[in-house]
C-alpha cells in the first residue's frame, strides 16, 4: 500500500518527489511507498450565487441579501483536468492514506481539504509540516508526520473565513453596485485598506499650511541652532525671527552644558514576509507582488530561503544550532568574508529567540543549501543579499555610539549642536561593509567641531542664518507605507481586546500584495510616481459605502473570532450565522443611503461616455494600452471590453467580436460567476448578452 502525497505547486510536488524516491508516471509521479501529485493553487472554489437560483444571474435589489444555508464548492473549470487527475489517484486501491502537504498555512490548509472533499475522500489523512524546502527539512517532516486531524481546527477557520467573504463581499458588492448604479466591489479588507488611501488624500487636500523660520549661528568651529522657549526650532513668529537675526551677529555666547551619553542600538529582528516587502519597495523599487513572486522563486526554485509567507520576526530554540550550516553555506558568495565575524554568535539572541512568538513559522532566513549565486536573476540576487545582510545583522553584536550634545547660551538665547560617533560598528557593519547606506542614521547632522569645548567656555557668533519654511502637508502612501499601515491597523481601534486580535493587520502578509494590486486592478487607486494615488471612484466608494466596512474594527472582529475558531475554543456555525445577518444588515445599510454616487466630485472628467455622459475610467488592457469604460452599472458602453483571460489568452477587442468569442468567453467565466455582473456591470445576463447590447446600442438603438 502507498501514501498520496498532496503538494499544492508542482515545483514542490517534484521535489518531494525527488527526496522519496519517486519516478515520472507522465503527471505525477511514483516510488514504492509514495505516489506524488499537486494542486495547481486552488482546484476547487466556492460555487456562485446563480448556483442557488436562477434568479441571482441577474443583479437586482429586489434579489439581496444572497443567503444559501449552506455554500457549495465547484470543481474551478480551468484546472479541472488537474482535479480529475488527482481524483483518480485518490481512488486508487493501493493508495491507503493522503499526505497533506500544501503550504503550512491556513490557506494552504484549505486548498487541500476543500480537494479532499470535493473528491469525496474519506482515507486517513497525514499533514507535511515544514518551513523550508532543502532534501533535509523534507525528509525530516516526513519522518515527523502529524495526523491530519490536528489541523481540523485550522481548516475550519480557513473555511469560515472563506463563508464569510462571499457572503459579506457578494451581498455588499451587488448591493453597491445596483443601488448606486456604478460598478463597485467592496470587501472586509480591501475597503479598509482602501479608506487608508482616501483619508490620506482627504487630510492632503484639506492641509492649510503656514510658514516657520529657523535660525543657526557660525560659531567659527561649528554651527548651532536656535531653540526655542517650547523646545523646537522652529520659530512661528516671523517679527521674532527677523528681530533675532539682526541682534545675534557679533555677540558672545558661553558653553553652560556639555553632555556626552552612551548608547546602544539592537540588531534588527529577522525578516517576515511584509517588513521584507518594506524594505524592498523602499531600498529596491520593488512593488509587494514583485517581492513575494521573487521571494517564492528563492524558496521553491533555488531552496535558498525558508517559507516566505510568514507573519512571524522570531526564531524558535531549536533553529539556533543550524546557524552555522546556514552560514557555510554562504562560503562562495560575497558574504563569506562576514561570515566567521558571526560564526561563534555572539550576540545577545535573546530578542530574536522566542518560541510563543512563532506560530505556523518562524521568520525569514537562509537555508543550509549552497548557494550559487550564478543562478539567479538580477532581482532574485538583489532581494536575496537583502535577506543575507538582515540575517547576518542579527546575529551581530549591537552598535554602539557616543551622543555629545552641547548647548550655548547667547544673551538668553538657547543654541544647540550635536555630534554623535560610533565607538563599535557592530551589526551595521554588515551593510556598511556590503556597500550599502542606512535609510536613517544617528551620525546625521554631527559637529564635528564641538570637540575640546568645556562649560564656561565663552564664543562668538560670526554669522546668523535666517531660513523661512512652510509646513508640508502629510506625504501620500507609498507601497511601503502601505503595507506597514496595513500591518499596524489595530492602532485605529479604540477596543482593546480587537486591537490585540489585529495585532496582525488587515489581511495577512501572503495577501496584501493581492489586494493592493486587486484595489488598482479594480480602478480604485493608481501608481503615481513612487505613491498610490486614490481614483474617482476609490474616493466616491468610500464615501458610499457602510461605515462599519471601511473600519479596520469588522476585520478584528473577525480574526478574532477565527483566532477562537482555529484554537477549537469556538465553532464555526455561531460565526457563520452572525455573518449572514451582519451582511444581511449591510445591505440594508446601503439600500437605506440617500446619497448619489458622483466621480465628478473630484474634478471635470476628460472622458465622457457618449451614450449616458458620465464619466468613464480610465483602464489598462494585457498590453498596457489605455481605453475607457463607462461606470455607469446600467449602461455598460465600453470603447474595449477588457481582457478575458481565455485559454489561448485571446484578447478580446473593441467592438466587433466574433459570436464563437462569445460562447468560448461565456463558458470561461463559468469559473467564477457565470453572470458577468461584477466586472462589466451590466446589471445582469451573460457577457455574451452584454456585448450584443452594447454592439446594439453602437448601431443605434435608443439607450
Amino acid at each position: 500500500m502507498k501514501k498520496l502525497v498532496l503538494a499544492e505547486k508542482p515545483s514542490v510536488g517534484r521535489e518531494l518527489a525527488s527526496v522519496l524516491g519517486c519516478i515520472n508516471r507522465g503527471k505525477y509521479l511514483e516510488g514504492p511507498s509514495y505516489v506524488v501529485t499537486w494542486a495547481l493553487g486552488h482546484l476547487v472554489t466556492l460555487c456562485p450565487p446563480d448556483s442557488y437560483g436562477e434568479k441571482y444571474r441577474r443583479w437586482s435589489l429586489g434579489n439581496l441579501p444572497m443567503l444559501p444555508e449552506v455554500l457549495d464548492t465547484m470543481v474551478i473549470e480551468k484546472t479541472k483536468d488537474q482535479f480529475e487527475l488527482v481524483k483518480s489517484l485518490l481512488d486508487r486501491d493501493d493508495i491507503e492514506s493522503v499526505v497533506i502537504a500544501t503550504d503550512a498555512g491556513r490557506e494552504g490548509e484549505l486548498v487541500a481539504r476543500w480537494i479532499l472533499k470535493q473528491a469525496e475522500c474519506t482515507k486517513k489523512t497525514e499533514r507535511l509540516w515544514i518551513s523550508s524546502q532543502t532534501e533535509s527539512a523534507i525528509r525530516q517532516g516526513f519522518e515527523n508526520l502529524k495526523d491530519g486531524k490536528d489541523y481540523d481546527n485550522l481548516y475550519y477557520a480557513a473555511e469560515s473565513r472563506s463563508y464569510a467573504d462571499w457572503y459579506i463581499g457578494f451581498n455588499v458588492s451587488r448591493a453597491m453596485s445596483c443601488h448606486f448604479d456604478s460598478r463597485l466591489s467592496a470587501g472586509r479588507v480591501q475597503t479598509p485598506t482602501l479608506a487608508l488611501i482616501t483619508e490620506r488624500e482627504d487630510e492632503i487636500e484639506s492641509f492649510a499650511g503656514k510658514f516657520y523660520w529657523t535660525i543657526r549661528a557660525d560659531f567659527g568651529r561649528f554651527k548651532a541652532s536656535y531653540y526655542t522657549e517650547e523646545n523646537t526650532v522652529k520659530i512661528q513668529d516671523e517679527e521674532k525671527a527677523n528681530s533675532l537675526y539682526t541682534s545675534l551677529k557679533g555677540k558672545t555666547g558661553k558653553v553652560v552644558s556639555v553632555k556626552k551619553v552612551s548608547k546602544t542600538e539592537k540588531p534588527p529582528l529577522a525578516y517576515d514576509l511584509t517588513e521584507l516587502q518594506r524594505d524592498a519597495n523602499m531600498i529596491l523599487g520593488f512593488s509587494a507582488k514583485q517581492t513575494l513572486d521573487t521571494l517564492q522563486r528563492l524558496y521553491e526554485v533555488h531552496k535558498i530561503v525558508t517559507y516566505p509567507r510568514t507573519d512571524s520576526r522570531y526564531i524558535t530554540d531549536d533553529i539556533v544550532p543550524t546557524f552555522s550550516e546556514r552560514l557555510a553555506a554562504l562560503k562562495n558568495t560575497d558574504f563569506a568574508p562576514l561570515c566567521p565575524a558571526v560564526t561563534d554568535i555572539r550576540a545577545d539572541l535573546t530578542r530574536l529567540v522566542n518560541n510563543a512568538m512563532v506560530s505556523d513559522h518562524h521568520a525569514l532566513l537562509p537555508t543550509e543549501q549552497p548557494v550559487d549565486v550564478s543562478k539567479l536573476s538580477f532581482e532574485e540576487k538583489q532581494l536575496w543579499e537583502l535577506v543575507i545582510s538582515r540575517f547576518l545583522e542579527t546575529l551581530s553584536d549591537d552598535y554602539e555610539y557616543s551622543t555629545t550634545t552641547v548647548e550655548i547660551d547667547v544673551e538668553g538665547c538657547l543654541f544647540s549642536a550635536r555630534m554623535t560617533m560610533p565607538d563599535k560598528q557592530g551589526w551595521r557593519d554588515i551593510t556598511r561593509r556590503m556597500g550599502r547606506r542606512f535609510s536613517t542614521s544617528v551620525e546625521d547632522d554631527s559637529e564635528f567641531g564641538l570637540y575640546g569645548l568645556k562649560e564656561g567656555s565663552e564664543v562668538t557668533v560670526n554669522d546668523v542664518e535666517l531660513k523661512r519654511f512652510a509646513t508640508m502637508p502629510p506625504q501620500r502612501y507609498t507601497e511601503a507605507d502601505l503595507l506597514y499601515a496595513m500591518e499596524h491597523a489595530g492602532r485605529l481601534v479604540d477596543d482593546s481586546e480587537l486591537r490585540k486580535r489585529l495585532e496582525n493587520g488587515l489581511g495577512t502578509p501572503a495577501t496584501r500584495a493581492d489586494i493592493i494590486e486587486k484595489l488598482i486592478q479594480n480602478n480604485c487607486m493608481e501608481r503615481k510616481d513612487g505613491f498610490l494615488v486614490p481614483t474617482a471612484k476609490g474616493r466616491e466608494l468610500v464615501r458610499l459605502v457602510p461605515p462599519q466596512l471601511k473600519s479596520a474594527e469588522l476585520t478584528g472582529q473577525w480574526e478574532k473570532r477565527l483566532y477562537e475558531i482555529s484554537g477549537g475554543k469556538e465553532s464555526e456555525k455561531p460565526f457563520i450565522e452572525d455573518i449572514k445577518k451582519n451582511a444581511a444588515d449591510l445591505v440594508k445599510e446601503v439600500v437605506a443611503n440617500r446619497d448619489t454616487y458622483d466621480p465628478t466630485r473630484m474634478g471635470d472628467p476628460k472622458h465622457v461616455c457618449p451614450f449616458c455622459a458620465w464619466p468613464m475610467a480610465k483602464v489598462l488592457d494585457a498590453e498596457g494600452r489605455v481605453h475607457y469604460v463607462c461606470q455607469r452599472f446600467s449602461c455598460g458602453y465600453e470603447e474595449m471590453i477588457i481582457k478575458k483571460q481565455i485559454k489561448d489568452k485571446v484578447l478580446l477587442a473593441k467592438s466587433v467580436v466574433k459570436e464563437s468569442h462569445y460562447r468560448r468567453a461565456e463558458r470561461k467565466t463559468e469559473k467564477t460567476e457565470r453572470s458577468f455582473g461584477s466586472d462589466s456591470g451590466n446589471g445582469g445576463g451573460t457577457f455574451a448578452d452584454f456585448i450584443r447590447a452594447s454592439e446594439e446600442r453602437k448601431k443605434g438603438r435608443k439607450h
